[in-house]
């Protein structure tokens, strides 16, 4: 049973607040998942039907252990509670209503970010457009985007102007989507786009969910983008009992949609909203809280809040410059092979956060030398690796015989004499008889053109999955997981005893592990399609094995949420972080809130290291220290002499004593300069030579940074510093 003493007098407070709108600012370490799962668990206590009580999350893994906490505070009292993130949520909503919006049925199938880019590119061709030039990644970029605001296709057309690009761009997203509702398919975004036109075309629908959640929690609301935050205003309208969870300042995902507005107009939305503020931080000492709480401070746009901790001072932050990348990487590896000699603490104790991947690699040829176990967060995820990819596609096509990227992609794997040309021409038949894709394999002798070679060898490949079907009863994914692999000969191609092979093999295994699983879980949907679903809605940060004694390598961003005793953030350097288009496009407060999502990751130790020169992206530059170093309490830190087996740096004022702190505050601000005006994504620009030209993506940093246009029917990449670009109205 919980007990409400086990809380601070604020948490206390949140927990038992009245109904009605409740916005909770919980600042990084101030326990907000205990507040989120008392509050629920009060609810329940208090009476409340579980199954009236609605939560949503960012990722399935903080939805596991919401669930987990509240059935160990009250137990089997909360059976029926609903707690998913946003898609999966929406997902439960349209499997529950008996009728969608045309042309969807309730046995749709969700496509995921891979499929999507094939089916992209798919179209491009159709419309004449070359892939090599105008890549799919921007096209579905740019449709995420305008989903995420509410934008079908024919809306993004009427908004986006009459430039070619624009055309081009509103083009591909028409007929992307209709090849999704050909294919009674979803994109992750459709699944909420989908779910407000249900609520816009039937509005008893809305009214049904409306009624049915009294009380609604949102956790994280300073990432929800535009869409997310329609959907959580549409379902609390009814009772108004909305609980809101979030940080502003530890929002940085403005990259991918979210809109900080969302949180810091909460009070203009629900002008009766009681806001309380969680400030007392279980995580970290008060040097570093002092360091986070000064920095942050720099930015206008932003709720005040103090984090204070009962933890003790703790150590200073220690500040270390190295000559070069090299250096860093070799004072960071020499660092922890001495704590851990001096401590004996344990490799999965340290993390070492940058702003960019690109960063890693020193890092990690300076710990190999030092025989320290690591583990970078990123490479290929689970259900990204081939084979899987392989499986999922057979199923998908089982379940959706007019999926054509998954037909495309397994037809001929293994093997089976069905090559490019063969599957063109049963795709190009399909579609000119409006029928599914399996159903033209059936028909391939009326398909014109087909050898007689190929005609035999689809209508194998249909009777195959036929059998597999037949021989199905319908109810365990296991089993047809397993007949598939058996009737495709899938496995016999990884049986030549390599080291690769048995690799593929054991995820295959561990594959058919996670169907049994599945089957025993007693899901309410449909076996396959419900399977297919919860795949396709994994986060990649369920993936993150926190138990691994290894040091944990990843990018600042990945590491929210996170929490270390011992913190190496690498590369604070003026175009590193903050990044040259940050500091061009004015986005320095949310690379102010990354920098302290990546203070408040350290329980005990913090060390911040920068270059005196720093090689990247082929380039070596003279750097200058970033200006959030500049901005941190110079009482807190300690600046570490360099040792000279690392290299001594050349720069005065370089590996500075700990008194002269200042030295180095100022010299920061000397060396900052403003960056000159430079282009975004969209932006409209004219060449002497080429014309008038449309921006479509920017890569590499500073002098080296090169900009794709689009001019007329060219595309060209150039060099930004010597381009002569000049921008158009």
């Amino acid at each position: 049973m919980y007990n409400l003493d086990d809380l601070n007098p604020v948490q206390r407070e949140a927990v038992t607040a009245e109904a009605g709108p409740l916005l909770l600012l919980a600042g990084a370490g101030s326990g907000k998942t205990r507040v989120l799962t008392y509050r629920i668990a009060h609810l329940i206590a208090g009476g409340e039907d579980p199954g009236r009580i609605l939560a949503i999350t960012f990722t399935n893994k903080a939805a596991k252990e919401m669930r987990e906490r509240i059935e160990r505070l009250i137990g089997s009292e909360s059976k029926g509670l609903w707690v998913g993130t946003f898609h999966g949520v929406c997902l439960r909503f349209l499997r529950r209503e008996s009728a969608l919006p045309a042309p969807y049925t309730r046995d749709f199938i969700i496509v995921d970010a891979a499929d999507q880019l094939a089916l992209i590119k798919e179209t491009l061709p159709r419309l004449n457009i070359d892939s090599k030039k105008m890549e799919a990644r921007l096209f579905a970029s740019i449709i995420g985007d305008a989903k995420n605001k509410l934008l079908t296709a024919e809306a993004y057309a009427a908004r986006s102007g009459g430039g070619d690009f624009e055309r081009q761009t509103a083009a591909v997203y028409r007929e992307y989507q209709r090849r999704l509702e050909a294919n009674n398919s979803l994109d992750f975004d459709d699944l909420l786009l989908l779910t407000l036109r249900l609520f816009r075309e039937n509005p008893d629908a809305l009214t049904r969910w409306q009624e049915k959640f009294r009380h609604i929690l949102v956790d994280e609301y300073q990432d929800t983008n535009h869409a997310q935050y329609v959907l959580v205003k549409q379902l609390a309208a009814g009772h108004g009992n909305l609980c809101v969870v979030g940080d502003d300042d530890q929002s940085v995902y403005a990259w991918r949609g979210a809109d900080i507005k969302n949180i810091l107009d909460f009070q203009r939305d629900y002008p009766q909203a009681r806001v309380l503020k969680l400030e007392q931080n279980y995580r970290s000492s008060g040097k570093i809280l002092a360091a986070a709480n000064t920095l942050v401070r720099h930015n206008a746009k932003r709720m005040e809040k103090k984090l204070w901790t009962d933890n003790g001072p703790g150590e200073n932050i220690f500040l270390h410059q190295a000559a070069d990348g090299f250096g860093e990487a070799r004072f960071v590896a020499a660092t922890i092979r001495k704590i851990m000699d001096d401590e004996g603490r344990r490799y999965n104790e340290f993390a070492v956060l940058y702003r960019i991947n690109a960063q890693s690699r020193q890092i990690e040829e300076a710990l190999m030398r030092e025989s320290i176990p690591y583990h970078i967060y990123s490479g290929v995820k689970f259900y990204e690796r081939k084979e899987i990819k392989d499986i999922l596609a057979y199923l998908r096509l089982l379940a959706n015989p007019a999926d054509t990227v998954s037909f495309r992609r397994v037809a001929n794997v293994p093997r089976r004499g069905l090559g490019a040309g063969t599957l063109e021409k049963v795709l190009l038949y399909a579609e000119e008889q409006n029928m599914p894709v399996l159903a033209a394999l059936t028909e391939a002798s009326y398909i014109p053109d087909l050898r007689p070679q190929a005609v035999a060898a689809a209508g194998l490949f249909a009777e195959l999955l036929r059998s597999v079907l037949e021989d199905w009863d319908g109810g365990s994914v296991a089993t047809l997981t397993d007949l598939l692999l058996q009737r495709t000969g899938y496995l016999e191609q990884w049986d030549d005893g390599s080291e690769e092979a048995e690799t593929r093999r054991e995820n295959i295994r561990e594959f058919l592990a996670l169907t049994a699983e599945y089957d025993a879980s007693g899901p309410e949907e449909p076996l396959l399609g419900g399977f297919l679903a919860q795949v396709a809605l994994v986060a990649e940060i369920d993936a993150l094995d926190e138990e691994e004694n290894a040091v944990k390598l990843m990018t600042m961003h990945s590491a929210k949420g996170l929490e270390f005793p011992v913190v190496f953030g690498v590369g604070m350097e003026e175009g590193v972080f903050p990044g040259e288009r940050s500091i061009r496009e004015n986005r320095l407060e949310e690379e102010r809130r990354l920098c302290y999502v990546a203070i408040t990751r350290a329980r005990e130790r913090l060390y911040f290291t920068h270059a005196h020169r720093r090689l990247l992206y082929g380039r070596e530059n003279i750097t200058a220290p970033s200006r959030f170093l500049a901005e941190l309490p110079p009482e807190g830190i300690t600046a570490l002499r360099t040792a000279p087996d690392w290299g001594a740096p050349t720069g005065r004022g370089f590996g500075a004593a700990p008194s002269a702190g200042r030295d180095w505050r100022r010299q920061g601000a000397e060396l900052v300069r403003p960056a000159p005006a430079r282009f975004n994504v969209g932006d409209k620009v004219a060449h002497a030579r080429f014309g008038p030209g449309i921006v479509l993506s920017l890569q590499g940093e500073g002098e080296d940074e090169i900009v794709k246009v689009v001019f007329r029917n060219k595309v060209k990449e150039l060099l930004a510093t010597l381009a002569n670009l000049e921008k158009i109205e």
